[in-house]
């Protein structure tokens, strides 16, 4: 970390996972809201690939709990999940990097789904429901937005001169 980051890129980083949230939470119709994508856990892949030492699991712990707190759902529920993603994340970055953006897609996909499915696995622990699918509905949208998030994301990172 030789440089440090300045307010305003910090604020930059911030304002990204802020739009996540709001997006995780703004109304869709019925009829797509099954699709939604996980925009938080996007964004938060997108992060530690791009800064691994700065973004890490303690940021997805915290955006987690966020989450939690935004959704009204079990406490350290999607605290754990997002921890469990980042963690995944940092142990392939480098091998994530090196895959054609379509190889990308697909395996920041799975690692959301893993992450996903841990969140299925604890609301049919907790609440004692089946899981349906309307719960892994929205693995199909995470893989479909991954590559225009991702450069959006590079774009407003390159801009900032984020590094």
């Amino acid at each position: 970390m030789d440089n440090p980051l300045t307010l305003k890129q910090r604020a930059l980083i911030f304002a990204s996972f802020l739009a996540a949230m709001i997006l995780a939470i703004v109304p869709l119709p019925s009829s797509i809201q099954l699709l939604r994508p996980d925009w938080a856990a996007l964004v938060l892949v997108y992060w530690c690939m791009a800064l691994p030492e700065r973004i890490g699991v303690g940021s997805g712990w915290v955006l987690g709990l966020f989450l939690d707190v935004l959704y009204g759902s079990l406490l350290g529920e999607q605290a754990l999940a997002k921890a469990l993603l980042a963690y995944l994340t940092l142990r392939f970055t480098l091998r994530l990097r090196m895959f054609p953006r379509w190889q990308q897609s697909l395996a920041v996909g799975t690692l959301v789904a893993l992450s996903d499915l841990m969140l299925i696995m604890i609301k049919s622990l907790v609440r004692g429901h089946p899981p349906l699918w309307s719960d892994t509905a929205p693995m199909i949208a995470n893989v479909v937005l991954w590559p225009f998030l991702f450069g959006i994301l590079r774009e407003v990172r390159r801009r900032a001169k984020i590094s």
